[in-house]
C-alpha cells in the first residue's frame, strides 16, 4: 500500500488522527422505549467490534472502563479492517450485531439508512464537545448515528532543505502561491518533482475533494450530485495542471516517497499526521516543516477517522452508550492517544499538554477547525470509486476537465445516492 493511501476516511491504522469542519445539525435521540440512558454504572456484558490497532488496544481502556464499573463486563473482539464492513452489514442484516463498534466515517450513511444503527442519545453525549467536522460524520438525513472516536487531517509536507534553496521562506497563502511554490521547489530549488500529489486511483479524492471544497464546490448539495459545477470543474483545472505542467509525477514508483524526499527529489507531499512518524523512523524529523491547506474561498482540508456506534440490536443499550461515553471524555482521549497515537476527536482534549505543547499536532489541530468530509451517502465509496477513475485521466492524460466532470456527474446520477 503506497504511504499516501495509509488512511482512508473509512477510518484505519493506528496513525489515524485530527479534524473540524462546517455547521453541524442536530443530534438525534432514539424513538420510543428506552429513549434516555438510565443513571447509574453500567451493567452486563457490552461486546464491541474494532478494527486495526485499535482492536489490538481498545481492551486497555476496557480494563479501565470495568474498574470504574465493575458489574460491568466489556469483551472487545478485534477485526481485520479488511473485510469488516461486509462482516457489519451481515451481522445487521441477520440482528446479530455487537453492542458497539468502530464503523468507518464513510460507511455511516449506508449503514444507518439500513435502520441498523441507534441514534445518538442527547441526554448522555454533548456534541458540543466534538470538532464539527467530525461530529458532521455522525449525521444522516439530521439525525446523529454515533460519536466520533479519533480523526485526522491533511497538510502539506514541505521540505525545507528544498524551500530554502528556492528562496521560499514563508507558507503559501492561496492557490497561486502554492503553484509558484512549487515551481520554485523544481525550478530553483533543485527538486526534481516539485510537489507529489496522487494521480488518481483509489483514494484520489481525498487529494482533490479539498481543493473542491476550497473553490466552494461540493459533490452532493441534500438533492443532487454538483460534480458539473462551475467550481468543481475549476479544482479539476488545478489539480491538473501540477501533472500536465511536470511538476508532479504520474507514476511514483512504490515505496520512493519518503526516500525521495528526504533525498530532496521532492519538495512536498500531501499527507495525514502518521507520517511525522514514518519520517521520524526514517530519521528525518528535522527535515520537513507543515504548511496548512492554501486558501480561495476556503482553506479546507479533509477529515476522516473512525466513529463509535451502537445498534438497534444491542443487548444491552445502556452500557452499550456509556461505554461510548467513557471513551469521548478528554482525558480518556489523551490516554487513548497515549496508547494508539490515535488522535482526539473531543475538543478539550487537545488542551492537554501532551498535544498542545507539540507544534506539528498542534498545526494539525489547527488545520481541523476547517476540515471536512464527503456527503454521508449509503453509496458514497461506489461514487468515489467513478471519482477516482476520472482523476486518474485527468492526471494522465490529455483529458479534458469539463468532460471528465459531466462523465463523473452522469455515472454519480446513475448510481444515485441511496435514499
Amino acid at each position: 500500500m503506497k504511504t499516501w493511501m495509509r488512511f482512508a476516511a473509512v477510518g484505519g491504522l493506528s496513525m489515524s488522527l485530527l479534524l473540524a469542519g462546517c455547521g453541524r445539525e442536530e443530534a438525534g435521540t432514539a424513538e420510543g422505549p428506552g429513549e434516555s440512558i438510565a443513571d447509574g454504572p453500567a451493567e452486563g456484558d457490552i461486546t464491541v467490534w474494532a478494527m486495526g490497532a485499535e482492536g489490538e488496544n481498545l481492551s486497555v481502556m476496557a480494563d479501565a472502563f470495568m474498574r470504574d464499573n465493575p458489574d460491568a463486563n466489556v469483551k472487545v473482539t478485534p477485526i481485520p479492517w479488511d473485510g469488516a464492513h461486509d462482516k457489519i452489514a451481515n451481522a445487521i442484516a441477520a440482528g446479530e450485531t455487537p453492542d458497539v463498534a468502530l464503523i468507518g466515517t464513510t460507511w455511516m450513511g449506508e449503514f444507518a439508512r439500513t435502520g441498523g444503527l441507534d441514534p445518538t442519545p442527547a441526554d448522555l453525549i454533548d456534541e458540543t464537545s466534538f470538532f464539527d467536522g467530525a461530529w458532521d460524520t455522525t449525521v444522516v438525513d439530521g439525525v446523529s448515528y454515533g460519536v466520533p472516536w479519533y480523526v485526522e487531517t491533511r497538510l502539506l509536507y514541505v521540505n525545507k532543505d528544498v524551500a530554502r534553496a528556492a528562496g521560499v521562506d514563508k507558507p503559501a497563502e492561496n492557490w497561486e502561491e502554492l503553484a509558484d511554490s512549487v515551481r520554485a521547489f523544481q525550478e530553483e530549488g533543485g527538486a526534481e518533482w516539485g510537489i507529489s500529489l496522487q494521480p488518481g486511483g483509489t483514494g484520489a479524492w481525498q487529494t482533490v475533494m479539498p481543493l473542491v471544497w476550497q473553490n466552494g464546490g461540493d459533490a452532493y448539495d441534500g438533492d443532487q450530485f454538483t460534480f458539473d459545477s462551475p467550481q468543481v470543474v475549476e479544482a479539476f483545472d488545478y489539480y491538473r495542471a501540477f501533472f500536465s505542467e511536470g511538476m508532479s509525477p504520474t507514476d511514483l514508483p512504490e515505496g520512493s516517497l519518503e526516500p525521495d524526499f528526504i533525498a530532496d527529489k521532492i519538495g512536498a507531499f500531501v499527507s495525514g499526521p502518521w507520517h511525522m512518524g514514518v519520517l521520524a523512523d526514517q530519521d528525518a524529523a528535522d527535515k520537513y516543516e507543515l504548511w496548512h491547506m492554501p486558501n480561495r474561498q476556503a482553506a479546507t482540508s479533509f477529515i476522516g477517522g473512525g466513529d463509535l456506534a451502537v445498534f438497534k440490536d444491542s443487548k444491552n443499550r445502556d452500557g452499550a452508550w456509556k461505554f461510548v461515553q467513557y471513551l469521548s471524555q478528554p482525558e480518556v482521549q489523551v490516554e487513548w492517544y497515549a496508547a494508539a497515537a490515535a488522535l482526539p476527536a473531543v475538543e478539550a482534549a487537545w488542551e492537554d499538554p501532551v498535544l498542545a505543547q507539540d507544534p506539528y499536532l498542534a498545526a494539525f489541530g489547527e488545520q481541523l477547525t476547517d476540515a471536512k468530509s464527503p456527503p454521508t451517502i449509503a453509496t458514497w465509496e461506489q461514487v468515489a470509486a467513478e471519482l477516482d477513475s476520472g482523476l486518474e485521466e485527468l492526471a494522465k492524460t490529455d483529458a479534458d476537465s469539463t468532460e471528465i466532470a459531466g462523465v463523473i456527474q452522469e455515472q454519480a446520477t446513475s448510481i444515485g445516492a441511496g435514499d
